[in-house]
């Protein structure tokens, strides 16, 4: 089973999904524009919207993400998008090379919040916002910290 972590884009969907194929090295990268579906002749999207991304998809070697725009003309039923803390992506990848090339790439014109470094609940973890505002967690051995704690427990 996996957990898909969705991202909601103010518009500049095109420049995330750039910028996370680079610095997760995507493997595929896929994606729909509004445009590129059929328009219902009786209600015409606005030309600037045509050009959004509807549904895309980013994967990596440890997950996949998922982003769209949400349209302006959407806002009065959607609301306005919220950046920050409402998202978190968090990213369990067992080889720590890896999980450093991609909080690397990821922290670039970002904030580190904690370096990816040694601590007591794992030894390869950090946090980071990236410069478009999502928290990411990195941490290389998540389920071993759980099953430990968890078997301790009983």
């Amino acid at each position: 089973m996996a957990a898909i972590v969705y991202v909601n884009c103010d518009g500049n969907a095109e420049q995330v999904i750039e910028f996370y194929s680079e610095a997760l090295n995507a493997i595929e990268v896929k994606k729909v524009r509004f445009g590129d579906i059929p328009q219902d002749p009786n209600y015409p999207m606005p030309e600037n919207e045509l050009n959004m991304i509807m549904e895309s998809s980013l994967e990596f070697v440890g997950g996949k993400i998922m982003m769209s725009d949400i349209l302006p003309s959407m806002k009065a039923a959607t609301g306005e998008l919220v950046q920050g803390n409402n998202i978190l992506i968090s990213l369990v990848i067992d080889d720590k090379q890896k999980l450093e090339q991609y909080f690397n790439g990821l922290s670039l014109g970002g904030h580190v919040i904690m370096p990816l470094s040694n601590y007591p609940w794992s030894s390869c973890f950090g946090m980071l916002v990236d410069r478009f505002g999502v928290n990411w967690k990195f941490n290389s051995d998540a389920d071993q910290f759980l099953n430990n704690v968890i078997s301790n427990k009983q």
